[in-house]
C-alpha cells in the first residue's frame, strides 16, 4: 500500500501526524505502508478514515 507512503510525504506528513489526522494506530499506518503483498486488510472504516485525513477518495489510495 506504498500509495498512502506517496500521498502522505507528497502532503508533508509524518506517520505520526497522520496517524493523529486519521485517528489510527501508528504502527497501523506503518504496516499498511510496508504491506507491499496486500496482505493487510484494512475496514471500510479505516480506509475512509485515512482516505480523508489524505485529502483524497478511498479509491485513490487504496485501488
Amino acid at each position: 500500500m506504498n500509495k498512502i507512503k506517496e500521498l502522505r510525504v507528497k502532503l508533508g506528513l509524518t506517520v505520526r501526524e497522520l496517524s493523529s489526522k486519521a485517528n489510527v494506530a501508528v504502527g497501523y499506518i506503518s504496516t499498511l505502508e510496508n504491506d507491499n503483498d496486500n496482505r493487510t486488510n484494512p475496514t471500510k472504516e479505516t480506509m475512509k478514515k485515512i482516505s480523508i485525513a489524505l485529502n483524497s477518495t478511498v479509491s485513490e489510495v487504496f485501488f
